[in-house]
């Protein structure tokens, strides 16, 4: 499996499918001290949970987290308009330009990804984001041919360079770089390093869905999560335990408009221009690293179901499939996938 170097070494809408589960899951036994932080943050929330916190204060730790997290923002946001990457957005084409530490691990890593996937994963999606009324400007229906080729020639992380040498980056062509898809999966790790170097060894850190843990849950037992049917009606849910590693869910089934009969998903195709077609509903991934989950989970919804499993079995990725087919929602999973089932299936049944 491909590494992400800038993450693994800590150098620096789907959301919904994922929740927490451990809270209900559980409701009964012995439970161990804990801290609960929660707050805004990225347009979504944030929750964090400490078990064994020891002498630590809740009240400093959410300070100094969202302090941090603000900090972020400034970096990351699109939202921002002096934010580091709106700033590098509008810098000049054919130069090289200084970037954060943060912000070239997360380039990088995108970089990564998007090859790994052939295109699927973008970072420069975002006018095609705009473009189909999914941005912050809504518009109506589908845009015309002439405006989806214009935009193309705005798409493509192969026009982001990377200074192997140096933090730097260059555009060759005008760019407008977006994060969402991997921003919160890296500031998930980011606050789960800042735990670690606290002395926490056992916690829970979620942002907007994206979540990584580590150590025991409150129960004194391995994390649960639960991955939801995207079906609104259906309480079917699959309860997977997991420990020491980051969980990212990505699914096109909420967000999405209609026109002539035609239903068009909010999750474009960076290399098509167009929204996905397939049957995918959601794609849930686990790594070691927040940032890769996520990013990942955008590529394989791009992908679709067949592709994204070919692609998790080459890699050895652990990813769990649902897909909308005639008869209902179809669930597959990758080989590396299977062992968190089987011990779930086996506390049950010690249980």
């Amino acid at each position: 499996m491909v590494k992400p170097a800038a993450i693994r070494t800590e150098a620096a809408l789907g959301l919904l499918l994922l929740f927490i589960t451990s809270v209900f899951l559980s409701a009964c036994g012995r439970h161990e001290p804990v801290i609960k932080l929660e707050g805004q943050t990225m347009g979504t929330t944030y929750h964090v949970t400490l078990v064994n916190p020891g002498d630590l204060d809740g009240d400093t730790l959410k300070e100094q987290l969202d302090y941090q997290l603000a900090h972020f923002n400034t970096i990351a946001s699109t939202y921002i308009d002096d934010s580091e990457l709106m700033t590098l957005n509008r810098a000049e084409v054919g130069q090289w330009h200084d970037v954060s530490e943060p912000l070239y691990a997360i380039l990088s890593l995108a970089t990564e990804v998007s090859w790994l996937s052939q295109g699927a994963f973008d970072i420069t999606v975002a006018p095609l984001v705009d473009l189909w009324g999914f941005g912050p400007v809504k518009t109506e229906g589908a845009p015309e041919q002439a405006a989806l080729d214009r935009v193309m020639t705005m798409v493509g992380y192969e026009a982001l360079q990377m200074d192997l040498m140096a933090p730097r980056v260059m555009k060759t062509h005008s760019l407008r770089m977006d994060l969402s898809a991997i921003a919160k999966g890296y500031a998930v790790d980011a606050a789960a390093v800042w735990l670690g170097s606290l002395g926490v060894t056992d916690y829970l850190v979620e942002i907007g869905g994206e979540m990584r843990v580590a150590g025991k849950s409150p129960r004194g037992d391995a994390w649960r999560i639960g991955v939801e049917s995207p079906d609104p009606g259906s309480p079917d849910v699959l309860p997977v335990r997991v420990g020491d590693i980051a969980v990212a869910t990505s699914g096109d089934y909420r967000n999405y408009f209609e026109e002539d009969g035609v239903r068009y998903s909010h999750t474009i195709d960076p290399r098509t221009g167009r929204p996905i077609t397939h049957n995918l509903a959601s794609v849930t991934v686990l790594d070691s690293s927040c940032a890769f989950a996520d990013a990942m989970a955008t590529a394989f919804s791009v992908m679709g179901g067949d592709k994204a499993l070919a692609l998790a079995e080459a890699q050895n990725i652990p990813i769990y499939i649902i897909e909308k087919t005639e008869q209902g929602f179809q669930r597959r999973h990758s080989s590396a996938f299977e062992p968190y089932l089987s011990s779930t299936r086996a506390s049950e049944e010690e249980g």
